[in-house]
């Protein structure tokens, strides 16, 4: 059919990634919350060599402009791992990029987050010739930062039906990813990653790739996360805190294979 489109470069290589590994590691970078530019790229670098299947670099507010173009660069200069931008808004976007998130948040009150970031982004988006990824996302209880900015009717952790009711939304509005998170920093309120539960619950209700995000931080919470049903996990606080960023991705890298190898048997 004429109309058919093929996935793009990354979109391909994450489908490809998941049939031959079975699970992908993604390493959120936020620049602002690093010590310098050279710092967050030197923390991308070190991932990438380590395992990581894909760098994420956003934040939910100021990752724009020259820092952006800088830290982008800078990291695909010395890495051939795939970049991605997490945007926060419409300006968190460079031409540098491999491809971005093209997110509707879809448990925001606000209709700017769903629809209308996305339509004033879009022209500039198509200019600039940068892969989207269609995404569906969906913040869970506390929400942190982005459920702030964003306007987020959270969804409650006691309740995973709702958050797999959303995920299957997405999927029927043709997103082509779904992602869960917590928001930045979870177990600063006394909270961890989402529940098995809630993981399972999203996993069944779609086909299409899942990525869990927030509060993973240990190797017991990622475990927990891959044999729930994710596809694809997101982590940015654990290397960011980390004191020995090597040994950290290392070990989460290893998780993400063994239990990689065990959905493709």
């Amino acid at each position: 059919m004429r109309f058919d489109k093929k996935p793009g470069k990354v979109e391909k290589y994450i489908y490809e990634k998941l049939d031959t590994q079975g699970a992908l590691l993604l390493s959120v970078i936020d620049p602002l919350d690093y010590k310098s530019e050279k710092e967050a790229i030197k923390s991308a670098v070190t991932v990438g060599e380590g395992g990581a299947d894909i760098i994420v670099i956003g934040g939910s507010t100021g990752v724009q402009g020259e820092l952006l173009d800088n830290v982008t660069l800078g990291i695909k200069e010395k890495i051939n791992t795939p970049v991605v931008l997490f945007p926060g808004n419409i300006a968190t976007i460079t031409r540098y990029a491999d491809a971005m998130y093209f997110m509707s948040l879809l448990n925001a009150r606000n209709p700017y987050w769903i629809t209308q970031a996305q339509m004033l982004a879009a022209p500039l988006i198509k200019y600039m010739k940068i892969e989207v990824l269609p995404i569906g996302y969906i913040v869970v209880s506390p929400g942190g930062t982005v459920g702030w900015v964003g306007d987020v009717n959270l969804i409650p952790r006691e309740k995973p039906k709702i958050a797999s009711a959303l995920a299957l939304a997405g999927e029927y509005l043709g997103d082509k990813f779904i992602i869960t998170d917590t928001g930045s920093n979870p177990s600063l309120q006394n909270y961890g990653p989402i529940t098995e539960e809630m993981v399972h619950e999203v996993k069944s209700a779609i086909s299409i790739p899942y990525i869990v995000g927030g509060g993973i931080t240990n190797a017991d919470y990622l475990s927990k996360a891959l044999k729930s049903g994710a596809d694809m996990v997101q982590i940015g606080t654990a290397f960011e805190k980390s004191t020995n960023i090597k040994n950290t991705i290392n070990m989460f890298s290893k998780i993400i294979r063994e239990e990689g190898r065990k959905k493709i048997k």
